[in-house]
């Protein structure tokens, strides 16, 4: 067992784990900040509800299946310049936030316009009825019947994200996925992508088992 990982220095590795952590923690919470408001304004402005603007709507979700359907690694190499002017270094984890949050922002936010649709129209309707005005609307009766599926989209998206750090390890954005790269794939260190990889599947498992968690615990409310 011990010469199996021969290879394998566990400093680095925590080290990796660290970068990819932070990369996942920093990106989740731009992501959240800019993809739920993202997400309500598509769902307000989406067709045959209260704010319908179907210019609007078109514009954003332009830019949104834009932004969706291009693969990130190419997104990554795309985001260079902008990420230089927004951060000052393409490289580490301060170099991988920018392109993470500007992948994830669309896909969450149609996740999150996903599941407002799903909120039964009644209760919006009611709270229309007793004289709520749009942010009351929002925070008293769209948000709160749409949590669990809220929490399965930043679920998915947070997974999402896991697989994105690693593929940020490409252009020297540090974490897991670099170490697999530089050293698993370049040097033909086995161990090292092995314990890289499972690492990666333990963090995926992590969030899926919070996930579903905070979902049931929601929806029983």
């Amino acid at each position: 067992m011990n010469q199996f990982f021969s290879n394998v220095d566990w400093y680095d590795i925590w080290m990796a784990t660290l970068d990819t952590l932070l990369m996942l923690g920093g990106s989740m919470l731009f992501t959240l900040l800019l993809g739920l408001p993202l997400g309500i304004l598509l769902f307000m402005t989406g067709p045959k509800q209260m704010f319908e603007q179907k210019g609007l709507y078109a514009l954003l979700s332009f830019f949104v299946n834009i932004l969706r359907s291009l693969p990130f690694i190419i997104l990554l190499i795309v985001m260079i310049p902008l990420t230089l002017m927004i951060t000052g270094t393409s490289l580490g984890v301060a170099g991988a936030i920018p392109p993470l949050v500007v992948g994830a922002t669309p896909f969450f936010a149609r996740l999150v316009e996903t599941a407002l649709r799903e909120v039964d129209r009644g209760i919006i309707e009611a709270t229309q009825a007793m004289g709520a005005n749009t942010r009351q609307i929002i925070i008293n009766a769209l948000l709160p019947e749409a949590r669990p599926g809220i929490i399965a989209a930043t679920t998915v998206t947070a997974i999402t994200l896991v697989s994105y750090t690693a593929m940020a390890g490409v252009v020297g954005a540090g974490g897991l996925g670099d170490l697999a790269i530089r050293y698993g794939y370049q040097r033909f260190q086995t161990d090292v992508m092995v314990v890289t990889v499972v690492l990666l599947l333990i963090l995926v498992q992590i969030l899926q088992m919070l996930g579903d968690r905070l979902v049931v615990h929601y929806s029983r409310k």
